[in-house]
């Protein structure tokens, strides 16, 4: 089988996503949601592939982690 970009992109964000999960010690699915919720799936994991992957998986999900952290209390204060 030929790997295209396209499966390794999404390689890539499904091992980010279980790593994030992993280390805020909630299920892959949690992650999923909460990542799908702020619209960082595609805007950053997908979106910066090219930057991100030359990262290490640590390195990345906690990248992820504040991120998404940081994009959540963004998104409370402007309720």
């Amino acid at each position: 089988m030929t790997e295209t970009k396209t499966y390794r992109k999404i390689h890539f964000a499904v091992m980010a996503i279980e790593s994030s999960a992993k280390k805020a010690k909630i299920s892959g699915k949690a992650m999923h949601d909460r990542l799908k919720a702020q619209g960082l799936i595609h805007k950053r994991l997908l979106g910066h592939y090219d930057i991100l992957h030359t990262q290490s998986l640590d390195w990345v999900a906690d990248d992820t982690l504040e991120t998404l952290n940081n994009w959540e209390k963004e998104e409370k204060k402007e309720q």
